[in-house]
C-alpha cells in the first residue's frame, strides 16, 4: 500500500513539474515575442541605431520561429522530444545571453534570430510531451491552465520590459530584458533535466532541412529588401534582395509540390475552408502584430511615455484580447462563423476609435477605450479563425493542420511586424507621428476590410478542439 501511494505521489509530482517546465518555456517565448514592443525605442537609442533595428527587433524573432516551427516538431518526432526540448532550451538561454550582451545592432539581431530558431526546437516539444505522457484527466487540467497562464504572460511581457528598462538595474539599461532569461531558463533547465519524461522517437519521420531553409531565407531576404529600402532608399541591393526572396519562395513552393512529406500537406491546400482560414489568419495576425508594435511606438515616440507608462497603457489591449477569447468560447456554438465577422468589425471599430483619439488630442482614457475595443475584436478573431479553418479537416490531418497554422501565425507576426512598422517609421520620418499613425491605421483598416469576403468560405461549424 505504501509503495503504491509513493509511486502515485511521485507520478503526480513529476507531471506537475513537467507542466511547470513547459509553462516556463512558453513564458519565455511569449514574453520575448512581446517585450520588444516596449524595449525597442530605448534599445535603438542606446545602440545608436536607426529605425531598421526597431523593425527587425520583433520581426527577426518571429520569422525565425515561424519558418522553422514545423521543422522543430519533426526533429522532435525523429530524435526524441525530450532531447530536442533540452537542446532548444539550452540554445534559447545562450541566445538570450548573447542578446543581453550585444555590442551592436548586428549582434543583437543575430541573437534574436538564434532565439527564434531555438524557440522553434523548444516550443513544439512541450505540448507533445504532455499529450503523450499525461493521462486524460491530468491532460484536461493541464490544458485548462494554459489559457489563463498565457494571458498572464501576455500582460506580463510588456509590463516586465517597461519596469526593467526604467529600473536600470546595475546601470544595464535595456539589457536585463534579455538577461532575465538566464534566470527563468536556468530554473527550467534544472527541472527539465531532472523531471522531463522521455517519449519514444519515431525514426521513420522525414526531416526536410532544405525546404525549411528555403522558407527562412526567402522570408528574410524579402524583408531585408523591404526594411532597408524603406529606411535608406531603394537601390540595386534592396531590389535584388526583394526579388531573391520572391524567387526563393517560388522554389520552396515547387519543392513542396513534389515532396513526399511536405511541411503543409497538399490535401489541406485543396480544402477550401482550411485555405480560406489560413489566408484570413495570415492577414489578421499580420496587421494586428504590426499594429500592437506601432501603438507602443506611438505612445513612446509620439506621446513621450516612459517604457513603464507605455506597458501600463497596453494592459487594456491585452485585457481586451483575453476578454474577446472568453466571449468567443461562450458564443461560438450559437453564432458560428458570424462570430468571425463580428470580431473583424469590432477590430475595425477600435481602429476607428484610435484614429479619432489621435486627431482629437489623446488622453489615457481615449487610448484605453480604443485599444480595449481593438483587443476585444482581435481576441474574438484569434480564437475563432483557426478553429473554423479546422472545421472540415479530416481527423488524421488535424495535428499537421494545427501545427501548420501555428507556424503561419508566427510568420504572419514577423511579416506584419516588419511591414506595418516600416510604414509607420517611414511616415514618422517625413510627416511626424500623427501622420504616421493615421497612415498605419488606414492601411490596417484596408486589410481588415478585405477579410469579411472570406467568411462565407469558412466551414459552418468550428473544430471541436476538446476531442
Amino acid at each position: 500500500m505504501t509503495t503504491s501511494t509513493s509511486t502515485s505521489r511521485a507520478s503526480t509530482r513529476t507531471m506537475a513539474l513537467t507542466l511547470v517546465v513547459v509553462l516556463l518555456a512558453d513564458a519565455m517565448d511569449l514574453i520575448d515575442a512581446t517585450i520588444a514592443n516596449v524595449a525597442a525605442p530605448s534599445l535603438a537609442a542606446d545602440l545608436g541605431a536607426g529605425p531598421g533595428l526597431i523593425t527587425w527587433l520583433g520581426a527577426s524573432y518571429a520569422l525565425a520561429l515561424g519558418s522553422l516551427l514545423v521543422l522543430g516538431g519533426r526533429l522532435g518526432d525523429r530524435f526524441g522530444q525530450r532531447r530536442t526540448f533540452l537542446v532548444g532550451l539550452t540554445g534559447f538561454v545562450l541566445a538570450s545571453a548573447a542578446a543581453g550582451l550585444a555590442a551592436g545592432p548586428g549582434m543583437l539581431i543575430g541573437a534574436r534570430v538564434a532565439q527564434g530558431a531555438f524557440g522553434a526546437l523548444l516550443i513544439p516539444q512541450g505540448m507533445a510531451i504532455i499529450t503523450s505522457t499525461f493521462p486524460k484527466d491530468a491532460l484536461r487540467k493541464a490544458f485548462g491552465l494554459f489559457g489563463p497562464m498565457l494571458g498572464v504572460f501576455a500582460v506580463g511581457g510588456p509590463l516586465l520590459g517597461g519596469v526593467l528598462i526604467d529600473a536600470d538595474l546595475f546601470g544595464l539599461g535595456w539589457r536585463p530584458v534579455f538577461l532575465i532569461n538566464l534566470v527563468v531558463g536556468g530554473v527550467a533547465l534544472v527541472l527539465a533535466f531532472r523531471f522531463l519524461p522521455e517519449v519514444e522517437p519515431d525514426r521513420t519521420t522525414r526531416v526536410d532541412l532544405v525546404a525549411s531553409g528555403l522558407l527562412a531565407v526567402s522570408l528574410f531576404s524579402f524583408l531585408f529588401g523591404l526594411i532597408t529600402g524603406s529606411e535608406h532608399g531603394w537601390g540595386a541591393v534592396e531590389y535584388g534582395a526583394t526579388a531573391a526572396g520572391v524567387v526563393l519562395f517560388a522554389v520552396f513552393c515547387r519543392r513542396q509540390a513534389r515532396a513526399e512529406q511536405p511541411l503543409l500537406a497538399r490535401s489541406l491546400l485543396g480544402n477550401r475552408g482550411f485555405t480560406s482560414g489560413l489566408v484570413m489568419g495570415l492577414l489578421v495576425f499580420a496587421v494586428f502584430s504590426g499594429l500592437m508594435y506601432v501603438i507602443s511606438l506611438f505612445f513612446q515616440l509620439g506621446l513621450g511615455y516612459s517604457p513603464t507608462t507605455t506597458s501600463l497603457n497596453l494592459i487594456p489591449l491585452t485585457a481586451g484580447i483575453m476578454g474577446g477569447s472568453g466571449i468567443s468560447t461562450a458564443l461560438v456554438a450559437r453564432l458560428g462563423r458570424k462570430l468571425v465577422l463580428s470580431g473583424l468589425l469590432t477590430t475595425l471599430a477600435g481602429a476607428g476609435l484610435l484614429l479619432f483619439a489621435v486627431h482629437s488630442g489623446t488622453t489615457w482614457w481615449h487610448n484605453a477605450a480604443a485599444t480595449l475595443v481593438i483587443g476585444l475584436g482581435a481576441g474574438i478573431c484569434f480564437s475563432t479563425i483557426f478553429t473554423f479553418a479546422l472545421g472540415d479537416v479530416e481527423p488524421h490531418e488535424a495535428g499537421a493542420a494545427s501545427g501548420s497554422l501555428s507556424a503561419v501565425q508566427q510568420v504572419a507576426n514577423g511579416v506584419g511586424s516588419a511591414t506595418v512598422t516600416s510604414v509607420f517609421l517611414a511616415m514618422n520620418t517625413s510627416g511626424g507621428t500623427t501622420s504616421a499613425m493615421t497612415t498605419t491605421l488606414l492601411v490596417v483598416g484596408g486589410v481588415l476590410l478585405a477579410c469579411p469576403a472570406a467568411v462565407p468560405l469558412l466551414p459552418r461549424t468550428a473544430a471541436d478542439l476538446d476531442h
